[in-house]
This record gives structure tokens, sequence and C-alpha cells, in this order.
């Protein structure tokens, strides 16, 4: 098992839409071959800065996942309308 932290810094004012986006995504992810659960966290000393922990059964099904059209899409939309930046993924192993 692997978990995935997933780091996000958004445009001023995007915080709203890029909360609502994950709602969004959540569904995509839950139906990802060897992914458990995610989490959204916001920054209580920078409310533009998340992050989004996920657990997956290894580093194979993250990588999958993140070469995938639907993660590309959503990655495309946001790189352009709502994050200051680009994203910082790390994986910890158990």
């Amino acid at each position: 098992m692997i978990t995935v932290g997933m780091n996000y810094h958004t445009l001023p004012g995007k915080q709203k839409d890029f909360e609502e986006k994950f709602a969004a995504v959540i569904d995509a992810l839950n139906a990802a071959p060897g992914h458990t659960s995610s989490t959204l966290w916001k920054d209580v000393a920078d409310d533009a800065s998340y992050l989004i922990t996920s657990e997956w059964s290894d580093e194979a099904a993250f990588k999958a996942f993140v070469t995938s059209e639907a993660f590309r899409a959503v990655t495309t939309w946001g790189k352009e309308q709502i994050l200051s930046g680009r994203p910082q993924h790390k994986v910890y192993k158990h």
C-alpha cells in the first residue's frame, strides 16, 4: 500500500471552484483500480493551499491513474483556470 500526497495552490478567488471540482473528481478516483480512499485537506494558514491524500494498493495503480485521459483532462482544466502553479506529488510507501 502507498499514500500519495498531492499539493495544489489555487489562483486567488478560485478556492470554491477547486473544491467543487474535487467533489466531482472523487468519483473518478473511487472508480480507479487500486484506489482505496482520498481526502481533501485545506491549509488553515493559506486558504488557497490544498493537500489531497490518497491511498492506493500500489504505485503502479496510482501511475496508471495519473497517466489516464480522465486525469489529463482534469489537470489541463485546472492548470488553465484554477491553479497558480504546477501540482507537487509525493509517494509514501508503507
